[in-house]
């Protein structure tokens, strides 16, 4: 890996585009060293886990309106356009507004692939984008392998600006760094030259960044459509620079630019590490995927919460037993997703979905009393009305424990922790303590995921979905990703069972 050192720079010390962080990471994304097999192995994983997610979420609401507006968008003259979840394999959109409509049926659930570091990310947000333009540009010869690649790349920017650049410091969202991730993606998919990726990462970070009020309160549904409007962006940037169009430069470096007023200020630096030329992209690997429909740090909890439910089947079945659950976790658990953020929404029965799986007070708690957490009954408004959880619910805190926050950031993948110890105290003076660091799913957890976990996931989530021969046909196209000619291309999504899509209720707009 070469690191490469930011700093602010005046407008008339003229830095040289070559010194400039989108410069490097164009330089990065027309690299053509080959993928590495376990890292294609990977990119085919985050392609069924994406769908899986999707196939789950089509009726709901948000992913229903993004498609209805995807399908208001006809072919555009300049491709074949691009497929959208659930509807059929022929009928095409426009191919930002496809890639639109699938980023937010991926995201809808808050249930695919997640890295943390200085700042958080689901880099699986990079897959609808690359795969539409691949969809939308098969005549130009693309590839499986070439969506390989282009995903592999935008794993790779995001994961690695991810580990160097805090966002939510300064209450900026993350998709900022999706926008230049996913440009960078397409641009490597594409074989664009390092000038045209340039040009579109400049463009795409200027026109994403946005503030975290998406993710505090009660949050609302705008959350699964914001990676997906990067992803859009992130084309757009790509077709205009196609076109010859320029960005604002140096777009983080330049004295007016992302990081002397969105992030750390004039006097701010900050060293960003990609791999140099020749070597391979390899940080999909340090992603994780989610056993669980909740936030990733949400996610080891639930499996302690199972452990203790199965450990002692009838010690929570009373919660005037219990005097109170204190959860020892990292600043971020405490502060974003726990009793630390000080939200009264996080233990309100009446709270959103989005809300909901952004409070690990409730999903500790129903985790707790029914052994293991459901995508869709965990959340539904009878579960959190529940008399005794709501009980238990208000009993459950956390607190800041300065060595679990030190292992969340941790850069040995080995002793990086997302989860902590707990302590519940019984009204008798018995005490039960118990610890977990990560997930189960986690690489070095209990049980890490593998290729038959992402394929039964996709067929428990598709199942209501999906014909059972067209989960089939779907697995087996993306199983072969790496080989797909430009004609298979468009074979690369699923087509809902009849009927299903009419169970959404999607009021018209102006579209």
């Amino acid at each position: 890996m070469e690191t490469h050192r930011l700093r602010v720079h005046r407008s008339d010390e003229n830095l040289a585009k070559e010194d400039q962080l989108a410069w490097k990471i164009a330089q990065l994304a027309t690299d053509q060293t080959p993928v590495d097999d376990d890292v294609t192995e990977m990119v085919v994983n985050r392609v069924i886990d994406n769908a899986a997610v999707a196939a789950a979420s089509l009726v709901r609401p948000a992913p229903s309106a993004a498609r209805a507006q995807a399908l208001a968008h006809p072919v555009s003259i300049g491709g074949a356009g691009a497929t959208v979840f659930g509807t059929a394999l022929n009928r095409r959109a426009s191919v930002e507004w496809a890639a639109w409509a699938n980023g937010v049926a991926v995201r809808e659930l808050d249930f695919h692939d997640t890295f943390l570091a200085a700042e958080y990310s689901h880099p699986g947000d990079n897959i609808p984008p690359v795969v539409a333009v691949a969809q939308h540009a098969a005549a130009r010869g693309l590839t499986g392998a070439d969506v390989v690649r282009g995903i592999a790349t935008g794993y790779e920017v995001q994961i690695d600006l991810a580990r160097a650049i805090s966002l939510h410091k300064h209450k900026i969202d993350h998709v900022a760094h999706l926008g230049p991730s996913a440009a960078a993606g397409i641009g490597a998919l594409l074989g664009l030259s390092a000038d045209t990726i340039y040009q579109a990462i400049g463009q795409a970070l200027h026109t994403t960044t946005a503030t975290r009020q998406s993710r505090k309160g009660e949050i609302s549904s705008w959350k699964a459509y914001a990676p997906a409007l990067a992803g859009k962006v992130a084309i757009e940037s790509i077709d205009r620079a196609m076109r010859g169009q320029t960005s604002p430069t140096p777009i983080w470096e330049g004295e007016d630019g992302v990081i002397a007023w969105l992030l750390d200020g004039p006097d701010a630096s900050y060293e960003v590490s990609l791999p140099g030329a020749g070597e391979p992209k390899r940080a999909i690997l340090d992603s994780f995927t989610k056993e669980h429909s909740a936030e990733y740090q949400a996610q080891a909890w639930i499996d302690l919460a199972r452990k203790l439910h199965n450990e002692y089947p009838l010690i929570f079945d009373d919660p005037a037993r219990i005097e109170s659950i204190v959860l020892k976790t990292s600043h971020h658990t405490h502060f974003v997703i726990g009793s630390g953020a000080n939200d009264p929404q996080k233990y309100s029965p009446d709270a959103s979905r989005e809300t909901l799986d952004h409070s690990v007070p409730y999903i500790f708690t129903v985790a707790l009393q029914d052994g293991g957490w459901d995508h869709e009954h965990s959340y539904d408004p009878e579960r959190t009305h529940r008399a005794d959880t709501v009980e238990l619910w208000k009993k459950v805190t956390t607190v800041e424990d300065p060595e679990w926050t030190r292992r969340y950031h941790s850069l040995d993948p080995k002793e990086q922790a997302f989860g902590g110890a707990i302590e519940v105290r019984f009204t008798d003076g018995s005490v039960i303590t118990d610890e977990i660091a990560v997930a189960d799913a986690h690489p070095y957890g209990a049980k890490p995921f593998a290729r038959e976990d992402y394929v039964r996931k996709f067929r428990t989530l598709a199942e209501a979905a999906l014909e059972p021969e067209e989960i089939d046909r779907f697995l087996d196209i993306a199983q072969r990703l790496p080989e797909l000619t430009a004609d298979e291309l468009g074979q690369l999504s699923f087509t809902a069972k009849y009927g299903h899509l009419a169970q959404a209720s999607v009021p018209d707009g102006l579209f």
